[in-house]
């Protein structure tokens, strides 16, 4: 048996940031377990490569999650990193806080500490503002890159068809105005993708008194009453046990954290029972209020070219590998993610509801649920959109007390008329947009369905038929200050428990209003003043 003070379960990003903090004076002896294995692997590095490992199952847990009634039964792909960094190693690299109005919500919910005021300085402490020229203007570790002068000259029609329709245009989605169309800042450095385990994990390892253990599997939480002690788990076939004198931290992700605390007995009463595991403590909350970003993309064939027409062909594609590995440029080095917006779709919201993205590329135009990502043989670009506040909720619960055996995801997508309203203002919205005179020019043809023939009904029917997670799972272990129906107090410790927190996406009341990549950084960094404070 080893013992730590501290042991931190999952190496995805709140896992890395907890590890650099926590062992950040040397004393404390802290272990990271990861089930998956090293990111040290050329697609994960490679800004694109995503497109290969999205279902890769050496770094993915390739879930699939349930049939959700509200679309027509559809069952649904849920890439999630099961590799060091966790999704910020295998994600799209758009970095967005969200918008302010989100952690107002998430405080006005109860959770003291939780306003945009307050967090605010937590993602600070984590970025690297870095503008084109590679100059940094913060000091965090973490890059957020500016890399607007080397984005697709398809950008001018997006900007040219908002100022058609006299939308907002925002200079910085991460800055004071974040509202309106403009270019995604991504996580990148030197043409690399810069992820979680690159700016925190890496750099912290050097350090005596933090230990990372790959392709080791919790399997459940060792408890004494309420009381945290330590974890079992599984690598090359041989159960481990690890003590923690301090606080065992929970950071698996909205999946797999309401996984391993039902596994270990906390959790629906009910369920745990009937599956043979021993109930520690009972709370229908663990695993429930799963929320998730639909969305649901447009594709079209383009008058000029494309990334299609580079990253398609045999020739294109040894063009962009040879300038990317001589010199770090070209599409390669960036996401495919590059223009997009934040916008209202309901005419009378208080507050954008709707995140757009313009890509300059096409993939399995049509497939909905695709597993792989193959660029199409012709000129094409995308336009897409997605709801930012659902009010549809799910639940995660383990179909088995085999650790091994994946949980059961029950989105329950699109089951309220609140969210079936806002797909079809989205879709009246990018119908708006592509009959404008500047989106027009671009257009050669549309591929079916075309937004621009169908009624309110249709967009509904469409998104039902077609609207794909972003793979944005969050809720899963809300925070809240009453049991009754969350899992964590504003401290992020798990309610009736001692010695046991929760840190990641599932801790977030309710789903910011973007990518949530860059709010699990926040949480952590927040998370890990909080936990140092009550370890004094």
């Amino acid at each position: 048996m080893a013992s730590f003070d501290y042991i931190i379960v999952g190496a995805g990003t709140a896992g890395c940031v907890l590890a650099d903090r926590l062992s950040a004076d040397g004393t404390r002896r802290v272990l990271v377990l990861e089930a998956g294995g090293s990111d040290d692997s050329f697609w994960i590095k490679t800004p694109i490569g995503y497109g290969r490992t999205f279902a890769d199952p050496a770094v993915n847990w390739k879930y699939q999650a349930a049939a959700s009634p509200g679309l027509g039964g559809r069952t649904m792909y849920w890439p999630r990193g099961r590799v060091v960094g966790g999704s910020s190693s295998i994600n799209a690299l758009v970095y967005c806080r969200g918008m302010p109005a989100d952690f107002d919500d998430w405080r006005d919910m109860g959770n003291p500490g939780w306003g945009w005021d307050d967090v605010r300085p937590y993602f600070e402490k984590s970025e690297r503002r870095v503008d084109p020229s590679g100059q940094a203007h913060t000091a965090g570790p973490f890059d957020v890159k500016n890399v607007e002068p080397f984005l697709h000259p398809l950008r001018r029609h997006w900007f040219a068809a908002a100022a058609e329709l006299g939308l907002p245009v925002s200079e910085d989605f991460n800055g004071e105005h974040p509202e309106g169309v403009g270019c995604y800042q991504v996580s990148i450095r030197r043409g690399r993708r810069w992820s979680a385990a690159d700016a925190f994990l890496r750099p912290a390892l050097r350090r005596n008194n933090l230990e990372l253990i790959t392709q080791a599997w919790t399997s459940r939480i060792r408890t004494d009453g309420r009381r945290a002690c330590g974890v079992e788990y599984v690598r090359a076939g041989e159960t481990h046990y690890a003590e923690a004198a301090r606080e065992v931290i929970v950071c698996g992700g909205s999946v797999n954290s309401p996984q391993l605390l039902q596994l270990s007995g906390i959790g629906p009463g009910d369920r745990l029972r009937d599956l043979g595991v021993p109930v520690v403590l009972d709370n229908a909350a663990v695993g429930g209020n799963l929320q998730d970003h639909l969305a649901v993309s447009y594709s079209y064939k383009a008058t000029e070219p494309t990334l299609n027409d580079v990253l398609h062909s045999p020739l294109g594609k040894l063009v962009a590998g040879l300038r990317y590995l001589l010199m770090r440029s070209g599409p390669l080095s960036l996401s495919v993610n590059q223009f997009g917006g934040f916008l209202r779709g309901d005419p009378a919201g208080r507050r954008a509801d709707l995140q757009l993205y313009f890509n300059p590329i096409t993939y399995g135009a049509g497939d909905a649920n695709r597993k792989n990502i193959n660029v199409d043989p012709f000129s094409g670009f995308i336009i897409c959109f997605q709801p930012t506040r659902p009010t549809s909720r799910g639940r995660i619960d383990i179909a088995s007390p085999d650790f091994r055996q994946a949980p059961l995801i029950a989105p329950n997508y699109l089951s309220t008329e609140k969210d079936e309203r806002d797909a079809v203002n989205g879709g009246l919205l990018i119908q708006r947009i592509v009959r404008t005179k500047a989106m027009q020019s671009l257009i050669r043809s549309s591929i079916p369905p075309d937004p621009g023939t169908l009624d309110e009904a249709g967009l509904l029917a469409d998104f039902r038929a077609r609207a794909a997670t972003v793979y944005h799972p969050v809720s899963t272990c809300r925070m809240g200050p009453r049991i009754a129906d969350s899992v964590v107090d504003p401290n992020l410790r798990v309610h009736g428990m001692d010695r046991l927190r929760v840190v990641d996406a599932s801790v977030f009341p309710t789903v910011t209003s973007a990518n949530t990549n860059a709010p699990t950084m926040m949480v952590a960094q927040k998370a890990a003043d909080l936990i140092l404070a009550d370890g004094k």
